[in-house]
């Protein structure tokens, strides 16, 4: 127990500004989603433009492609989310249909399979199937989020449960603690989310 707790305060230590200052802006992005926010958006900026960087130093590259996709979907989504309808109303929680379903799964699978053997013979990565699995989770999740699908929180959710043991063996534990308290949030903006659905 000693020697765990012992581990756990260097790693707090050894938990660079660039990281800390990441994860503020993860939460904040994550909790403005939660709150169906248009803030989500450039909160989310700062926070993946500085986790592409930290990724990176860590070697976790389909994370770190991850986070350079999440800056283009979040200017697409800030975009998606601001713009009005011709009845000047704005884009509203809704539950994907069969034919989205099937797109989500294909997106899945082929984030997957280009992500792993992009990773197998381009870098010295040991964690490559966890890598490019929970990413994959999340290029969906973005898209989804993009387009108000409640939806969204499941793919959060379940890349979330993934990504944490990926994180502690890489020795990242300020932002393991990130992505905990992110699926706590996820898992309330689903609710949270699926009530304003049944209300439409």
């Amino acid at each position: 127990m000693e020697t765990i707790t012992s581990t756990l305060y260097q790693n707090i230590l050894n938990t660079s500004y660039v990281e800390i200052v990441a994860v503020f802006f993860g939460l904040l992005s994550v909790w403005y989603a939660r709150n169906e926010n248009i803030r989500v958006f450039p909160t989310g900026l700062i926070n993946v433009g500085l986790s592409v960087y930290i990724f990176l130093i860590s070697k976790c590259y389909a994370n770190m492609g991850i986070n350079a996709y999440f800056v283009v979907m979040s200017i697409y989504g800030w975009y998606h989310w601001a713009k009005k309808d011709k009845n000047k109303k704005q884009l509203a929680i809704t539950r994907c249909n069969n034919k989205e379903y099937i797109i989500n799964a294909a997106l899945f699978l082929v984030s997957l399979v280009v992500l792993y053997f992009v990773l197998k013979p381009q870098t010295d990565s040991k964690i490559r199937i966890l890598d490019s699995i929970t990413s994959s989770f999340y290029i969906v999740a973005m898209w989804l989020q993009t387009r108000k699908k409640l939806e969204s929180w499941t793919f959060w959710i379940i890349g979330d449960l993934l990504i944490l043991p990926l994180l502690i063996y890489q020795g990242l534990l300020f932002l393991g603690f990130q992505y905990l308290v992110f699926l706590i949030i996820a898992t309330s903006g689903y609710f949270e989310w699926r009530k304003k659905v049944i209300k439409n």
